[in-house]
């Protein structure tokens, strides 16, 4: 009878186990990663069907906040340095795992039917729609840009800007006809269904548009995790992230 008592808490230990061993590898990225990252994540658990790989998509800012009030996450990429210097302050990131994922650029989209081929232009617009500058990085760089086209004050004071909770959102108001504009990557552009890119933005107005990823610190010891990291930037995925018109990073 005691080596039977012996035999089933073994079991238990074992049962209680499995779980841990197999795991899973969560992911932060921000929303305009999107359809880059569900495809990547495909094509990695074909030949890694274990652990799963969970992916929460947001705006960059929405999901720091999330990671900081304790939402479960191992790796994180962001559409803006700014965020991952805030988990960076807050003590979140292995520092020695960051590195720029791939790059980006923005661009004005609009009806097929518009006739704006210039940024002052948009003036004439009713409705330009932006990702909300506190937290989406897209709004953010829209907001630098037509700033330092002295376009942004006269937007807001006319009523004419209409913030969206991610940079998915402002692609949606546009392609719906909605607005007459919104400010979005030039890889969310080339999702749209009805919207087309009126204009690219000129890269002299904001900062180019970087996406840094890294683990963060309770992930570090997690080989698994690391293995999916070093996925992201191997030839396979970076390749997958061009399909998606996403520049690579010189490093």
């Amino acid at each position: 009878m005691k080596h039977l008592r012996i035999y089933c808490f073994f079991l238990l230990l074992l049962a209680f186990a499995a779980p841990a061993q197999s795991g899973e590898i969560r992911v932060s990225a921000a929303a305009s990663l999107t359809d880059a990252i569900k495809e990547l994540v495909g094509a990695y658990q074909q030949t890694h069907p274990d652990p799963e790989v969970l992916v929460n998509f947001a705006s960059s800012g929405a999901l720091a906040k999330q990671i900081v009030s304790g939402a479960p996450a191992d790796i994180y990429i962001s559409a803006n340095p700014k965020w991952m210097e805030y988990l960076q302050e807050q003590g979140m990131v292995a520092d020695q795992t960051k590195r720029v994922l791939v790059h980006n650029s923005l661009v004005l989209v609009g009806s097929a039917d518009s006739d704006i081929s210039s940024l002052p232009q948009i003036l004439s617009m009713h409705k330009v729609a932006l990702g909300s500058p506190k937290s989406v990085p897209a709004g953010r760089y829209a907001e630098q840009a037509l700033m330092a086209a002295d376009l942004y004050q006269q937007l807001q004071s006319d009523g004419k800007l209409i913030l969206a909770k991610d940079v998915r959102q402002a692609l949606l108001y546009a392609d719906r006809g909605e607005v007459d504009g919104a400010f979005v990557y030039r890889t969310d552009a080339l999702l749209a269904q009805q919207a087309k890119i009126l204009l690219v933005v000129p890269q002299d107005l904001y900062p180019q548009v970087t996406y840094p990823a890294a683990l963060m610190k309770g992930a570090l010891e997690k080989t698994e995790v690391n293995e999916f990291f070093s996925f992201l930037f191997s030839s396979q995925g970076q390749g997958i992230f061009q399909k998606y018109g996403f520049l690579l990073a010189e490093e």
